[in-house]
């Protein structure tokens, strides 16, 4: 006989993961209060917090390189036949400037970061904590907390936003060269219509959205895989749930967000 059909047997198991759930969120949210207790508290791993900025930062640039120009060039290639059936593609600079700062330079700069950095992180405290090496650190009197997560969260949050504006500049640059290749506009138009296309608010939302990308995917990514466990399928399963939990809160934080913003600018 099947227990699982149980009705009492199946509700006990319903409890259980309400239970579980309920321990997750309060584990979660020690975690993070952690970090802002050790983040403001001495001693400052300024060394660490360096090495984990060119980790996340300079190591990422190839990358987003390619991407944003590409992404530059492909949404404008793509919004010119729409705005041609209107006689209006003098506002192909307007329009990629606003969807590149508002939106597009955001959320690919954090997916790629999720993508690279984040598994990166999982694996590696995961390898780590199999291997007891978080273990021999605290036995050595340095706080691996603070070693570990809150310098890698630390540049998570402080590198995604500068990568953010990367990408902007990237992709204006491939949206200029499609522009200036097929509508001949020159270099001092295409950045007039950008800049008058977007607001203080759009940058300023954008530099605060990337701010919260980037420490989501850095603690999500250090939770992950400081809790690592069961031998060398624990890392494989952290870096893979450090990305698609990153990725997943990011695109439910930009949803929220975009909510904010529309209300700031109908007030």
């Amino acid at each position: 006989m099947d227990q699982t059909n149980d009705p009492p047997r199946r509700k006990f198991l319903i409890s259980r993961k309400i239970d579980k759930a309920f321990l997750d969120l309060h584990k979660v949210y020690i975690f993070n209060a952690s970090i802002f207790r050790e983040m403001f508290s001495r001693p400052f791993e300024f060394r660490e917090v360096l090495n984990q900025f060119y980790e996340v930062g300079v190591r990422s640039l190839p990358l987003i390189t390619l991407t944003g120009f590409i992404i530059g060039v492909v949404f404008t290639n793509q919004s010119r036949p729409s705005l041609a059936t209107f006689g209006a593609t003098s506002w192909l600079p307007s329009l990629i400037s606003i969807a590149i700062v508002r939106a597009l330079a955001p959320l690919v700069t954090s997916i790629i970061t999720a993508a690279r950095v984040g598994s990166n992180i999982g694996a590696e405290l995961g390898s780590m904590r199999v291997t007891e090496q978080i273990d021999a650190m605290e036995v050595s009197a340095i706080n691996p907390f603070k070693y570990l997560v809150v310098t890698r969260v630390l540049a998570t949050t402080l590198m995604v936003p500068l990568l953010m504006l990367y990408t902007v500049l990237v992709g204006l640059l491939g949206s200029y060269m499609n522009v200036s290749a097929n509508e001949q506009t020159s270099f001092i138009t295409f950045m007039v219509k950008v800049f008058d296309a977007i607001s203080f608010l759009d940058l300023f939302s954008s530099i605060i959205k990337s701010v919260v990308f980037g420490y989501t995917i850095g603690m999500i990514s250090c939770y992950k895989g400081y809790y690592s466990s069961k031998g060398t399928e624990g890392v494989g399963k952290a870096a893979n749930s450090s990305v698609v939990t990153a990725i997943i809160l990011v695109f439910l934080e930009e949803l929220i967000s975009l909510q904010i913003i529309g209300a700031l600018r109908n007030m």
